[in-house]
């Protein structure tokens, strides 16, 4: 039987953060979560991230490590946390402390009024640039897509399993799951987090390097969701004792 939640957090040199973020995420989802589990995925860490995921480990048996052979991307790490965990609740968030465990009892009680629910970050620790960068591709999601996410980038978010039907795994994907979700049906909502400084590591990402990748994978996905069939209800013949059956979508 798997555990009521499972929180999938990607990592990649994050070693001085893993105690304190296990810590503060557990004592955050305290009683209100009957069983849950911490899924930490090393994407193949070149410090001692792996080894601070076996002394939570040791520390509490809700914390579960998976590790990479090889450096795949933050999707990559994420599409490995939800094969290997099977709960019909999934959150996930960053491994830099960024995120801040104390919202995600919030985005998981609002659960019972949409599928998916994302965070907002409200009063972003980041410079100028990546903040700058973050409302382009606002604009341009909005312009390409006809979807409007206020942070689609925030990897704070809660949903139920069932929301991932038609999801599949491709690099960035994790960036655009709040648009693939409600482009198959599923109900969205947005909830403000909060946002904090990073106290320890260095960050992975920067403008550059993902301008080029951000446009190919904005392009991709206006043809996606163009060609992407959407569910659709129908009717089957009546059994043979007459009894006729309207099916629920597909």
């Amino acid at each position: 039987m798997p555990p009521d939640i499972a929180i999938i957090i990607p990592v990649y040199n994050e070693g001085a953060n893993i105690l304190p973020l296990t810590r503060e995420l557990l004592a955050a989802l305290g009683p209100q979560v009957r069983s849950c589990e911490v899924v930490f995925v090393d994407d193949a860490s070149t410090d001692n991230t792996w080894e601070q995921i076996r002394q939570a480990r040791d520390l509490d048996p809700r914390v579960r490590g998976l590790r990479h052979d090889r450096n795949s991307g933050q999707s990559a790490a994420l599409w490995t946390g939800l094969q290997a965990t099977a709960s019909p609740i999934v959150a996930t968030l960053d491994g830099d402390l960024q995120n801040d465990p104390a919202d995600l009892p919030r985005l998981l009680t609002e659960l019972e009024h949409a599928e998916l629910v994302c965070g907002v970050r409200s009063k972003r620790q980041d410079n100028f640039v990546r903040r700058a960068s973050s409302a382009v591709a606002r604009w341009a999601r909005r312009l390409v897509l006809g979807v409007d996410f206020a942070d689609s980038g925030c990897s704070l978010r809660a949903f139920k399993r069932s929301a991932l039907a038609g999801v599949f795994p491709f690099h960035g994907f994790h960036r655009f799951l709040p648009i693939l979700v409600q482009g198959g049906g599923a109900t969205t909502r947005e909830l403000a987090v909060n946002h904090r400084p990073r106290v320890a590591g260095v960050s992975k990402y920067g403008v550059w390097n993902r301008l080029g990748r951000g446009v190919v994978d904005l392009l991709a996905m206006a043809w996606y969701q163009k060609r992407r069939l959407r569910p659709t209800r129908f009717t089957e013949l009546p059994d043979p004792d007459g009894k006729g059956s309207t099916r629920p979508e597909v």
